[in-house]
């Protein structure tokens, strides 16, 4: 049986790819008209991952660092399903994280803020989703930090978060934010974003039940791939 197209996402809810309050935006949008290329096998077939490309500390973000010390900061355990435009679990695909410390600070050579860096946090980590398209990250909760996109700009706590989906026509990357948080609505990224219930669907929601009493709480994050409502693409309209 030949494997069938990917609906078409409902681009009206993305943000544009050119928004000049979002200054890194304007450098980097097409200047042309997207393409609507047609999907080919390569498209809407692999890649796959097994559990064996898994290491058991992958997604614990408060252990797979570990020298000798447990990291600074609020833990918190990260939760949802990944799911497809018809709201089928995707079961087995693999979603990645990277995220910034507690202070705000990512572990890379060109990251300039001076928030610490965190000898126990490497700030990276990845997971296969179960049979009903579940993933599951314990972390520490990121700081927010500053940005050059005008005076006083500051990021809300966020997570990036990459999903390959059944096949690289469905890869989704995108970033999470947290309930509560009231830099979202200042961020210019998310001032991209022309529908509010969009803006919601990037917001992780407390979620007490999956909170473990007296060690962390929990946030839970469901991503959609494709179609309508689909989760947003960062604010790059070529995405998904």
């Amino acid at each position: 049986m030949k494997p069938a197209e990917f609906y078409m996402r409902d681009r009206s809810l993305q943000p544009p790819a050119h928004h000049p309050g979002y200054k890194t935006s304007v450098p980097r949008s097409p200047r042309n008209a997207l393409l609507t290329l047609q999907q080919t096998v390569s498209e809407i077939t692999g890649p796959t991952f097994g559990h064996d490309d898994i290491g058991a500390l992958d997604n614990d973000l408060t252990l797979n660092f570990n020298h000798g010390g447990l990291p600074v900061g609020e833990r918190i355990i990260l939760q949802g399903r990944v799911l497809d435009e018809n709201g089928r679990p995707v079961p087995n695909t693999l979603v990645e994280i990277w995220q910034a410390n507690a202070s705000g600070r990512y572990r890379h050579k060109k990251d300039a803020y001076l928030g610490a860096l965190d000898p126990n946090f490497g700030g990276c980590g990845r997971t296969l989703t179960d049979a009903n398209g579940h993933y599951f990250f314990r972390t520490i909760k990121p700081g927010p930090y500053p940005w050059l996109n005008y005076v006083n700009s500051w990021r809300p706590a966020h997570i990036h978060v990459s999903v390959f989906g059944t096949s690289f026509s469905q890869r989704l990357i995108t970033q999470l934010y947290f309930e509560g948080d009231p830099l979202i609505l200042k961020c210019p990224i998310v001032q991209t974003i022309p529908d509010q219930q969009a803006v919601q669907q990037l917001i992780a929601a407390l979620d007490l039940n999956s909170a473990v009493p007296m060690d962390c709480l929990a946030y839970k994050f469901d991503i959609v791939l494709r179609g309508r409502r689909s989760t947003l693409f960062e604010n790059r309209l070529e995405g998904n």
